[in-house]
This record gives structure tokens, sequence and C-alpha cells, in this order.
């Protein structure tokens, strides 16, 4: 095994074995489920009249439609940039990820109640496809771009798939726990496709330190989206409700935003190479 690979394929391995836990904890622990659907009052609170039109927007853009246009741009670019290699890597993501959070919805299909809501998520909702969906392009993304704008694609791409993600528990189709694991789902794979290409690319050098600057902003960015949620969440009408969950709620809009952050660093990493000439 080539040394290079090693930690990608841990990270895959750890990706995976995470994917577990949050299944069974999500789905047989009656704890966790109480405490998903607790968090997920919370997020919903969020969604008003004024915003609600354009959260949809958000979510919208991880459709099956806009995803294979934006999975086709990553495609090209990298066959532009004379990269084969992730080109194959960009077309297999896009069609495996999507392919497993398919088989996992109907394997583990399992109604979660959650009674407060108007309608209930459906028992198909683990992993969030849209989630995955949003995952996987920027993870796509950051592995095509050019090293002069990886740092910038980081930072939207991160923000992209955290908003898409925290759009859809906001709107009530998914859970908290649907939305990590769909991230994992994404993660899982890339950091097959990041082993892969350690084993037929060179490290090139590039800029490091703004590839580092853009993560810190990517960061910061997910810690002013959680802090966004909580200042939103206090002014909510389901006030008393929210004061009792917040901690939860704050828990769970970082944590998100985290494993976001940490996803794409791992996109990052790996793209830092070039096929040998």
């Amino acid at each position: 095994m080539a040394r290079s690979a090693r930690l990608p394929l841990l990270c895959a391995l750890a990706c995976a074995g995470a994917l577990a836990l949050v299944a069974v904890a999500a789905l047989g622990v009656g704890v966790v489920r109480v405490r998903d659907a607790a968090v997920l009052h919370g997020f919903t609170a969020l969604d008003r009249p004024a915003v609600h039109e354009a959260i949809k927007a958000i979510v919208h853009l991880a459709d099956p439609l806009p995803y294979a246009l934006i999975g086709l741009v990553c495609f090209v670019v990298a066959l532009c940039r004379g990269l084969r290699g992730r080109a194959l890597a960009v077309a297999l993501l896009l069609a495996v990820t999507g392919a497993t959070t398919q088989a996992i919805k109907h394997t583990l299909s399992e109604p979660r109640a959650a009674g407060f809501l108007a309608r209930e998520v459906g028992p198909d909702a683990f992993p969030s496809g849209h989630a995955t969906a949003a995952m996987t392009l920027a993870l796509c993304a950051v592995l095509v771009a050019p090293a002069a704008w990886r740092a910038t694609v980081a930072l939207v791409g991160a923000a992209f798939a955290v908003g898409v993600g925290y759009g859809v528990v906001v709107l009530a189709w998914h859970f908290p726990s649907d939305v990590v694991g769909g991230f994992l789902v994404a993660g899982t794979w890339t950091s097959l496709a990041v082993a892969a290409l350690r084993r037929f690319e060179r490290p090139a050098p590039e800029q490091p330190a703004a590839g580092r600057g853009g993560l810190v902003a990517a960061g910061v960015a997910a810690a002013v989206a959680a802090a966004l949620v909580a200042t939103l969440g206090s002014r909510a009408d389901t006030a008393a409700l929210y004061a009792r969950e917040r901690p939860s709620l704050a828990a769970a809009a970082v944590a998100i935003a985290a494993l976001g952050l940490a996803l794409v660093a791992l996109a990052g990493a790996g793209a830092r190479g070039r096929p040998a000439r």
C-alpha cells in the first residue's frame, strides 16, 4: 500500500464506522431518537414566511437536475485541466454516493415519530439524499479546483453543504441525524477516491498557506452559521421550547458544520497532487 494512501483509507473506514454508529443510534436507541426529534423541533422554529422560500431555493440546488449540472461542470473542469483520473473520480462519486444513500434508505426504512410536526418525516429519510448530494458536489469541486482557487471553492462548498444540511432540517424534511448520515456517505466514498488518486498522482508544489487560510475561513463561516441558528431561534414564536432545547440545537448545528468542514478539508488535502508526466 502506498504510504500516502493510508490516511484517506483510514478516513474512509472512520466515516463508514461513524455512519453505522449514527444509523444504529438514530434508528434504534430511544434516547437518541428523542433528542433527534427535539433538535428537529428547534430547527423548525426557524422556518418563517420571510425566509421560507430562500431556504427552499438553497435546498433545491441539491435536486437531481442541478446536481447533474453542477457535477457535469466539475467533470468538464477536470478534463480541461488534463486530470482524467479526477474526472473519472467525479463521475463515479456522483453516481455511487447517491446509489449508496438510496440503498441505505430502503434497507433501513424505519418510522420515527415527531408528533409536533404538521407532517411526519418519511420512514426512508435516513440518510438525507439532499445532504449526500450537496456534500458530494462540494467535495468534487474541491478535488478539481486549481490550486489558486481551492481555498475559495472549499469555503463556498462547505457553506453550500452545511446550508443544505440545515435547510432540510428547518423544512422538517429530515432529522439532524439524516444530514450527518448523508455527509458521511459522501465522505466515505470521497476518502476512497482520494486514496486511489494518491496511488497514481504525485505531490505538486502549491500554496498550502492559502489552502489553510481558506479552511480557517470556512471554519469561521461554520461558526457564524451556528451562531445565526442560535440567534434566529431565540426570536422564534416557540421560545419556551427553544430555551429548553438550545444546548442540543447549538450542539447539532456545530456538529453538522464541523463535519462538513472536516470532509472538505480532507478533499482539499487529497487534491494537492497532479498526475505524473
